[in-house]
């Protein structure tokens, strides 16, 4: 097994000690008392100026360091400073004349390890001071080895690790909570939790949860990160209790589930379309051959009735409109759940996103409403299908303006490059806004909210930008309108 530090100082054999100080005749007293039965491990050196005394503590060589208070123009003080600046970690002990408070205070907060009276001492009172002094330097030498080894699992773990106060104020925080919020260390500490969560219940929740039981696993909540944009996250944390165990402090660990999440979601509108598409090839199959033969016998009836009978003519009409409606419809739900071939370029996302703009301007205009932009710089690339973006954003710009009031809307455009190599979209309305229960079911196919609609344009949407391998997100609170981000990987 291998030894500790403090192992070491109680098994060492010889304590090798220096003794700073100018005057020769308290060296001599101090060697007397040195060489008393009890100190015989203890092997005295003598340096007798400010200087020397740096060239002997630079060199490493001794366990302990006796220093005097006086030492010509400098204190013993200034030399321990001066000590643990050099990185000497080898206790110290202050020597001085008389009883004074504020020098004994001002050595041990310096990082003296004790102080000694001069003529107050005994063989029996060095020799232990030396002892004790040594000890305690392996005691919290292990201490600070021990502390510096968990600080750097704190500072490297890829987990975002945070201490709090009882109220959940931040008092630590690691690099991967910094990286996950986008504030720094003492942004967080001044911060007002309040301001990471969407909802403020959960934050309530949360507290309730860690004081009532100690810890709270796992608890899923949304938070905010510096720049606006939301983060799904797992929070864990638990209360480290004082020795009468009373909690003293809380630790936490947030996982970010956003892109997992995000994937699930995904997945599952993946299967929903390809069970739609199954749906439709089906329907398909089954109602294009009746319908087909319904359209020949309306045109057979045509020629064999009296076209001249305006009722006649009438009945022909409805059936023959409903029959094409009938055919759109199949045609639609086709087009909407099956993969799209993707003719992908390099094309500039501003670009595609002001052309999209273009066809729904005049809506924007006849409705007197209001169109706020703003358009990432720098390099906006992606390999897109110029085509097919403009169908899925323009389903979603159509929707917003449809959404809100005439001569009241405000509908907001904007466009940015994400860390993450991706770009998106950001359209913004004020309009009604969706329940969280029809918000479950936007690309559901047929689920509309307007009368007359087919509901097909948003599970459109949906189908191509996962032929993109993007994504999107809808945010919406009855009442304050509704965000569609629209995300493309470059």
């Amino acid at each position: 097994m291998i030894p500790t530090t403090l192992d070491v100082a109680e098994e060492k054999e010889n304590i090798r000690v220096l003794l700073i100080e100018d005057d020769e005749d308290d060296y001599l007293l101090t060697k007397a008392l040195v060489s008393a039965k009890e100190n015989s491990t203890i092997k005295l050196e003598w340096v007798d100026s400010y200087n020397r005394a740096l060239t002997a503590i630079e060199s490493g060589q001794y366990d302990v360091y006796l220093v005097d208070y006086r030492l010509g123009p400098y204190t013993g003080i200034d030399l321990i400073q001066e000590a643990f600046r050099m990185g000497c970690r080898a206790p110290m002990i202050l020597l001085t004349g008389q009883d004074d408070l504020t020098v004994d205070q001002s050595a041990l907060e310096l990082g003296a390890a004790d102080y000694l009276v001069k003529g107050r001492i005994d063989a029996q009172l060095l020799g232990r001071s030396i002892r004790y002094a040594l000890r305690q330097a392996g005691v919290l030498a292990e201490v600070a080895q021990k502390e510096n080894k968990y600080r750097t699992l704190f500072e490297r773990s890829i987990d975002a690790i945070f201490v709090t106060d009882d109220e959940l104020h931040f008092q630590d925080a690691n690099p991967s909570v910094e990286r996950l919020l986008g504030y720094s260390r003492e942004e967080l500490r001044s911060l007002n939790p309040a301001r990471l969560f969407t909802d403020l219940d959960q934050l309530r929740k949360l507290r309730f949860n860690v004081r009532e039981h100690g810890q709270i696993k796992d608890f899923e909540t949304t938070l905010i990160h510096r720049s606006g944009r939301k983060r799904i996250c797992l929070v864990s944390v638990w209360a480290v209790e004082d020795i009468i165990g009373k909690p003293e402090w809380y630790q936490g660990i947030v996982r970010d589930i956003t892109e997992q999440k995000r994937a699930q979601q995904d997945l599952i509108l993946a299967e929903k379309l390809t069970m739609t598409g199954k749906i439709a090839r089906s329907i398909a199959h089954e109602v294009r051959n009746p319908l087909t033969n319904l359209s020949l016998a309306l045109e057979q009836l045509k020629d064999e009735l009296d076209t001249d009978n305006e009722y006649i003519t009438m009945f022909t009409d409805i059936i023959g409109r409903n029959v094409d409606r009938i055919g759109q419809l199949i045609t639609e739900m086709l087009n909407s759940s099956k993969p799209r071939d993707l003719d992908r370029k390099k094309q500039d996302f501003n670009a595609i996103v002001k052309e999209t703009l273009q066809l729904v301007s005049d809506r924007i205009k006849l409705k007197r409403m209001r169109l706020e932009t703003s358009f990432a710089a720098g390099d906006c690339l992606a390999l897109l299908d110029r085509d097919q973006v403009k169908t899925a954003l323009l389903n979603i710009l159509v929707n917003a303006v449809e959404a809100m009031q005439e001569g009241k809307g405000i509908l907001v455009v904007k466009t940015s490059c994400t860390e993450d190599d991706r770009v998106y979209v950001e359209v913004s309305d004020n309009g009604g806004g969706i329940s969280d229960a029809d918000r479950q079911r936007l690309f559901d196919p047929f689920f509309t909210g307007k009368s007359g609609g087919m509901g097909l344009g948003l599970t459109a949407t949906q189908n191509i930008i996962n032929s993109h391998k993007g994504s999107i997100e809808v945010e919406s609170q009855v009442g304050q309108g509704t965000t569609f981000r629209l995300y493309f990987p470059k």
